[in-house]
């Protein structure tokens, strides 16, 4: 039996430059880790299935579920000829904007190469991950980074100052396809860079100046709750407030736990599922 967590990220900078000819959209990231976990237990079978166990509804336990086929691909890849069980324990909220589900499939490229002691680079594992899903490189590796590319180019950053979080989830359903299909990109200008020098200073600041989702925007226009959340946010003490990767999540950063307090108690009268966690990074 082997145990992992799969910490949630956020963005602290996503800019889009271009589509692709592939169809996906060149971006630039800053992402980092917020201490808001699902956790995940591997255990080998003596047949060859995989069977995900979670007791969300809303977690599908088939090929639908990143982790079942994160399992498969390690599995084909290193012609492992049993089965394994994965158990979730699902924290972070789904559809969010908070890699859950990425984090989940990360957490299963590590834990299968860990329960069969394979032995495998984590490069290489991140390289692998890849395959799935332009957020599960980062969140192999975890802490903080800039992503590029489609998101699966990591170049890994030093922690950011240390910081309070406080993350609300607004009940609208936000489609990524959606938002990403009516992005108009390279229109603003890039601050990914910025972000990356402010952080190498550890300039609390500047990074809370420098945040920037050119996905906000869009989202915004379709679900006028999530620039409500941020107002509300910025209006009770938040030093900066932003949309995490596609939505609908919206995060605030206090740098004093004692206005990370206030800011959840004033935002948790207004939205049902939040949570005031620390930022790893």
């Amino acid at each position: 039996m082997h145990f992992e967590t799969a910490p949630a990220k956020i963005n602290l900078t996503l800019d889009t430059l271009f589509k692709r000819e592939d169809g996906y959209h060149e971006v630039n990231m800053v992402m980092t880790t917020v201490d808001l976990n699902d956790q995940l237990t591997f255990e080998k079978r003596n047949d060859k299935r995989i069977v995900i166990e979670t007791e969300h509804q809303y977690v599908p336990s088939d090929r639908r579920n990143l982790a079942y086929q994160a399992a498969a691909l390690m599995i084909r890849t290193y012609g492992i000829d049993t089965g394994v069980t994965i158990a979730i324990e699902k924290n972070i909220p789904i559809a969010a904007g908070l890699a859950g589900g990425s984090a989940d499939a990360a957490a299963t490229f590590r834990g299968i190469d860990a329960l069969y002691d394979l032995g495998a680079d984590i490069n290489e594992l991140a390289e692998l991950s890849g395959q799935l899903g332009s957020d599960i490189p980062f969140c192999v590796y975890g802490g903080t980074a800039l992503a590029t590319g489609r998101g699966e180019r990591i170049e890994h950053l030093c922690k950011p100052p240390n910081a309070w979080v406080i993350l609300a989830k607004p009940k609208v359903n936000v489609s990524t396809k959606t938002i990403y299909q009516a992005l108009e990109p390279g229109k603003n200008h890039p601050a990914s860079e910025d972000m990356v020098k402010a952080i190498e200073a550890g300039n609390y600041q500047m990074m809370m100046k420098l945040m920037k989702n050119d996905l906000q925007e869009v989202t915004m226009k379709k679900h006028p709750d999530v620039k409500k959340l941020i107002d509300t946010m910025l209006d009770n003490g938040a030093d900066g407030a932003m949309m995490s990767g596609s939505g609908p999540t919206v995060f605030g950063f206090t740098h004093k736990e004692r206005q990370a307090t206030q800011l959840y108690n004033a935002i948790k009268g207004c939205c049902h599922e939040v949570y005031k966690v620390r930022l790893l990074g």
